[in-house]
């Protein structure tokens, strides 16, 4: 694996509400960036959204369309959804955490690992950079969404 970033940020919500928007793949393309389209096309072997289910997501990174298949490894609601690639362009692990903070808040926390394999291994620092950039502006965009229905 070539590339290993995280993001983190409070969130003035306590984690059980941050991790039922952010933690339901339905809500993908409403706060994660350059996602378009995101599908449940395996449910978990007892129904639904668990261990095992699988979502298809449509992106686009750097300019180019992406289309990947993540698999829940881990899900510990409202603590923890741990995916791994199953298919895609290359491969990903993706972790968001949820702990509670002081006051009622969320120490909310996405971490990417992953990238590229072979000649494109030569990006692998811009890539890192843009998905730093990306994960950031993920947890932004997860705090004004949710703050604002709050209001």
């Amino acid at each position: 694996m070539t590339i290993d970033v995280s993001a983190e940020r409070v969130i003035p919500l306590p984690p059980e509400q941050v991790a039922e928007y952010a933690m339901d793949w339905r809500h993908d393309a409403d706060w994660t960036q350059g996602i378009r389209r995101a599908e449940l096309t395996r449910e978990a072997d007892g129904g639904g959204f668990d261990v095992g289910a699988e979502v298809t997501r449509t992106a686009y990174f750097l300019g180019r369309r992406i289309d990947y298949v993540l698999r829940v490894a881990s899900y510990d609601f409202p603590r923890l959804l741990d995916m791994v690639s199953v298919a895609g362009p290359m491969p990903m692990h993706v972790t968001y955490a949820f702990d509670p903070y002081p006051d009622g808040d969320t120490l909310a926390r996405i971490r990417v690992r992953g990238g590229p394999g072979g000649l494109a291994r030569l990006i692998a620092p811009l890539m890192a950079h843009q998905v730093r950039t990306n994960i950031g502006k993920d947890l932004r965009d997860l705090e004004r969404r949710l703050t604002q229905h709050s209001e």
